[in-house]
């Protein structure tokens, strides 16, 4: 008998003793960032040095400077307008200019300043393209969106065949159901959306006919006066708030920050109409604009590739989050929180 209590209570204090060491051994749960920092090399795509943008403020009052990066659009979206911006830039059109309005939860707007609202009006180059409302989207080729498109009912082919199946209660896993458009998807790297059309021909197929990019945080788009008037380029905005994609193919856009974000949606909102700073001393000014390949020392970036296992993973976190502070999986994800991974190259 004393054998006996003396071995339970050994036991027990074995147990007690190695509880932690147990608990020590359960794999951490996975999130977005550890999906991206298990990538493998292969996985990361480098962005050009031309498709650049190195936008240096004016420093803060600290005397901290100011970079922020831009990443230009790729093709075919906004060639146009892109084409503008780089002419633009290499004029140095920019340098001397100044950010001329911050308003909260929308957007912060540099460059060429509306009639009357403050900052410095200055002539354009010449030859700068004029950019048709058509150009605002593109017309659909198989491969633009790199074979995936993410409809209502979670398919992931761009052109899917329609097959007759009950919908399941509740949300569907990774659903990418979009208000403003039929499918959603990534065009070379960039949030995109499409609008899809039904086709008999031996089976009932529904393909993308038009896709145009969408206005998530942090992308740089074109401003413009009424239509037709489509704006070229020498006014640009960010957007620093809640996604406006009410402005989808209604204006252009062009590209997105990529670093130094905080810079701009940080700035002292203004109290003008339409946030507009009202005085010279609020302007914030621009000390110089350029691509990359016009710098010394091109900074280099590079971006997840949305066609990868790695990304596939970071879609179904987003979409379900199984970390400690989450008590239920939402089931789906907006195309505007699935911000595309990108980073400095070689980090």
């Amino acid at each position: 008998m004393v054998c006996m209590r003396t071995c339970l209570a050994l036991a027990a204090l074995s147990f007690v003793i190695a509880a932690p060491a147990l608990a020590q051994e359960q794999p951490a749960p996975v999130t977005p960032g550890s999906v991206i920092e298990s990538a493998a090399p292969e996985e990361w795509h480098s962005i050009a040095a031309e498709d650049l943008l190195v936008m240096e403020l004016a420093p803060d009052a600290a005397g901290e400077p100011r970079t922020i990066v831009i990443q230009l659009m790729p093709a075919p979206l906004s060639q146009p307008w892109v084409e503008n911006i780089r002419t633009l830039a290499r004029a140095q059109y920019w340098d001397g200019s100044s950010i001329n309005r911050v308003q909260d939860n929308y957007v912060v707007q540099w460059g060429q300043p509306d009639e009357g609202s403050g900052g410095t009006v200055k002539p354009v180059p010449e030859g700068l393209n004029v950019v048709p409302e058509s150009a605002y989207t593109v017309d659909f080729a198989p491969g633009l969106f790199g074979g995936r498109i993410y409809h209502r009912d979670g398919a992931r082919d761009e052109i899917v065949r329609i097959e007759p199946r009950p919908f399941p209660h509740g949300p569907r896993p990774n659903s990418f159901a979009d208000p403003y458009a039929d499918a959603v998807g990534f065009i070379g790297g960039f949030p995109a959306a499409a609008a899809m059309e039904l086709t008999r021909d031996a089976d009932i197929v529904s393909r993308p006919t038009q896709a145009w990019p969408t206005h998530c945080y942090g992308m740089v788009g074109v401003g413009r006066d009424v239509s037709p008037d489509t704006g070229d380029g020498s006014q640009l905005y960010t957007v620093i708030g809640h996604a406006p994609r009410h402005l989808d193919r209604n204006i252009a856009l062009v590209g997105r920050v990529i670093e130094g974000m905080e810079h701009l949606s940080s700035l002292p909102r203004g109290t003008g109409p339409l946030s507009f700073y009202e005085t010279e001393e609020e302007l914030v000014p621009i000390l110089s604009f350029r691509i990359a390949t016009d710098l010394a020392n091109p900074p280099r970036f590079e971006f997840l590739d949305t066609g990868s296992v790695s990304f596939e993973r970071y879609i179904a976190v987003r979409a379900n989050r199984h970390d400690d502070f989450y008590n239920i999986p939402a089931g789906g994800v907006d195309i505007c929180n699935v911000p595309v991974p990108v980073r400095r190259a070689g980090d």
